[in-house]
């Protein structure tokens, strides 16, 4: 292997160095590349490394490689992607685009908005239906002209599959028992194997049928990318190294963002999405395949995490979190694969504020060791980025109670909830959710998850509303800026839930002791909604 510090890479960190001469130079490296980030333009350079599933340990393979890749993701985004170019010395010092022999290749790319990654957009609760809209336009017509060549089709069949599988199960034996319970490793594998046995039939009537493709390989949010100004979407970084990654049927990729989705708990997103490219494409055979690659993706998420846990050139914060992902992603997996059989609940503590909503979620949640989320802690520090404890006694509908933020508020509970809903774990809302509209978001998002969902909906005269509210407005520590002109306001446009909304609602008198109150709410609430 070729040494890992090549002698070019102190000089590409100068911007001389660059033809488009940018003020500065940033280098971002990944296990496969090093990738500079110079003004408006990133060059991207592999590193000579050989990890059995690729081999970029020469100069030929490399250039063939940046080859491969300018030609595959000039498919989805030609924009983007612009052209192979040489790292040559000249006059004593090694220059991108320099004339002469090349020492290394590089691609060459527009820079995309760095806030744009649909991860970070994710992160951020500004993803919505019509961004799932508009990636089903872009794939459903790159799926129908990538169809595999005749030669390529045995790619996508059950033995390259199976041996993908199989790949998997044994690069993670060791981990199983130590990252994650061996049961789950047992029963994912059991579940792989008995599908390609009994679906056997289906992989080759698939391959038949034209659903083998030249895909993408490597299709989640991180890899889309957003510009909010051009009114653009850039689905980029195609596998380029290894064509068993590649080649595939369509639901093998799409399977990836649908997972994804899942994951970062837009469970509601990840079931339009798969629906919506289903009625596009007409691919009505989809959903017999989709658990199955679903359970694959998350596997291999959870792969990458073991190893990256196990790699000694990593600091502890990211072994910590490697090793947390990687747990998520195989519950996830085993999820897909039917290991997880009890249903998980959404419970919503709703109502006006001052109602006691947030008293007794809180001891609901302790009782029954469930995570809460409060609307008035995610709208300060997962939306807003201000202390929760910090006052803002702001008009309604206004500053950080206006109706954008108080959206993204709604869509990261929602995106909260679902983290844990679809690994099979029960959550606590705690939100007035006084529109019918945002009560539909979690109806769909329960549903997509397979949960049971619970309204308890919480009430008292307003006169006990109102002093509670005057009390907490004094109290240290206390999140909430509820107060009269805010009850006022949200009386007059409260829609009270109704039975066809959720699997239960409870009306919840709050005016007796908590003790009363639970034990009263535990009586109404059926066992298997716990």
């Amino acid at each position: 292997m070729e040494n890992i510090n090549p002698p070019w890479l102190k000089d590409l960190m100068d911007p001389s160095t660059y033809p488009n001469r940018p003020q500065d130079v940033k280098l971002i490296q990944t296990h496969l590349s090093w990738v500079f980030l110079a003004g408006d333009v990133v060059y991207k350079v592999k590193k000579p490394v050989d990890f059995g599933f690729l081999d970029f340990t020469t100069l030929e393979k490399r250039r063939f490689f940046c080859c491969e890749e300018i030609r595959l993701n000039k498919r989805l985004c030609p924009e983007i992607y612009l052209d192979v170019v040489p790292i040559g010395k000249d006059k004593g010092h090694y220059r991108v685009e320099a004339p002469g022999e090349a020492v290394e290749w590089a691609v060459k790319m527009k820079r995309m908005p760095d806030d744009g990654l649909m991860s970070a957009l994710i992160k951020r609760d500004e993803i919505e239906k019509r961004d799932i809209e508009n990636i089903c336009e872009i794939l459903v017509p790159f799926y129908q002209r990538a169809k595999a060549p005749e030669d390529k089709l045995w790619l996508g069949g059950i033995d390259v599959v199976r041996e993908n599988c199989v790949e998997n199960f044994t690069q993670t034996e060791d981990f199983a028992g130590k990252v994650f319970p061996r049961e789950t490793f047992e029963e994912i594998r059991r579940f792989t194997l008995s599908f390609l046995e009994k679906e056997e039939a289906l992989f080759e009537q698939r391959q038949k049928g034209g659903w083998v493709v030249e895909g993408h390989g490597d299709l989640y949010s991180a890899n889309i990318c957003f510009d909010r100004k051009q009114d653009k979407i850039y689905i980029f970084d195609c596998i380029e190294f290894n064509e068993r990654f590649r080649y595939g049927d369509v639901v093998a990729d799409v399977s990836f963002l649908s997972m994804d989705l899942d994951f970062l708990g837009l469970c509601d997103l990840s079931a339009y999405f798969i629906e919506l490219f289903r009625q596009k494409s007409g691919d009505n055979e989809l959903l017999r395949l989709l658990d199955f690659y679903r359970c694959y993706r998350a596997y291999v998420r959870g792969k990458i995490g073991c190893f990256t846990w196990a790699s000694p050139e990593v600091d502890e914060k990211t072994r910590n979190l490697s090793l947390e992902m990687a747990k998520r992603y195989f519950q996830l997996a085993l999820r897909y694969a039917g290991g997880v059989k009890e249903r998980p609940t959404l419970f919503v503590f709703m109502g006006l504020s001052g109602t006691g909503k947030s008293t007794i979620a809180r001891a609901f949640a302790k009782k029954w060791d469930m995570e809460v989320f409060n609307s008035d802690y995610v709208r300060k520090e997962y939306v807003s980025g201000i202390p929760a404890e910090k006052k803002r006694l702001e008009p309604f509908g206004k500053g950080i109670y206006s109706r954008e933020f108080t959206e993204k508020t709604y869509r990261a509970l929602s995106r909260l909830a679902g983290e844990r809903l679809v690994l099979g774990k029960s959550v606590i809302l705690d939100a007035t959710y006084i529109d019918p509209e945002k009560r539909k978001r979690v109806r769909e998002l329960a549903g997509s998850c397979g949960a049971n969902l619970v309204f308890i909906h919480c009430t008292c005269p307003e006169e006990v509303a109102l002093e509670r509210m005057k009390r907490r407005l004094k109290a240290s520590g206390e999140v909430s800026d509820g107060r009269q002109e805010i009850y006022q306001k949200q009386k007059t446009i409260f829609v009270p839930p109704d039975g066809s909304e959720a699997h239960k609602v409870i009306e919840l008198d709050t005016t007796k002791s908590i003790e009363e109150i639970l034990s009263d709410l535990e009586r109404r609430i059926q066992p298997d909604s716990k």
